[in-house]
């Protein structure tokens, strides 16, 4: 699965740890996207209760995203989590999540960075670009 991030992702490494992947294969079995999900990066969203699809990454395959954010869903509630969150930045469009039925519920600004003379560190990726907190649906009675 990190080697498929690696090669797809368009703009982050892959995540250094994870709970549990999903992957998309086509009729032939090979794999057309991927979506890894771990505990939230946000220390404060680390309760227990909550995990993160911290990457996704696609070969262009038509709406594997959005199966995969919902396969990701249906995993984790199984493994008894309660809430599954991600982020977009900004520039991408969000229709995978809002595909699956994921809502947006907040935004954040853009951050300089950790970096500081006294304590040098590499960008990640997301400096200088605002991102977007998506939730997946809130379970139902039914589902």
């Amino acid at each position: 699965m990190k080697d498929f991030v690696r090669t797809w992702h368009r703009h982050h490494p892959p995540p250094a740890g994870q709970i549990f992947a999903v992957g998309a294969a086509d009729d032939t079995g090979i794999l057309r996207a991927v979506a890894i999900v771990g505990r939230p990066v946000a220390r404060h969203l680390d309760d227990g209760a909550t995990l993160e699809v911290t990457r996704t990454a696609s070969d262009g395959t038509r709406n594997t995203n959005s199966l995969l954010y919902s396969a990701s869903w249906r995993a984790a509630k199984a493994l008894g989590y309660r809430r599954l969150i991600t982020y977009t930045q900004q520039g991408e469009s969000g229709s995978s999540l809002r595909g699956a039925g994921w809502r947006l519920i907040a935004s954040r600004p853009p951050r300089a960075g950790w970096h500081t003379p006294s304590r040098p560190r590499p960008g990640h990726g997301n400096d200088h670009t605002a991102r977007f907190l998506w939730e997946a649906p809130v379970p139902t009675a039914t589902g």
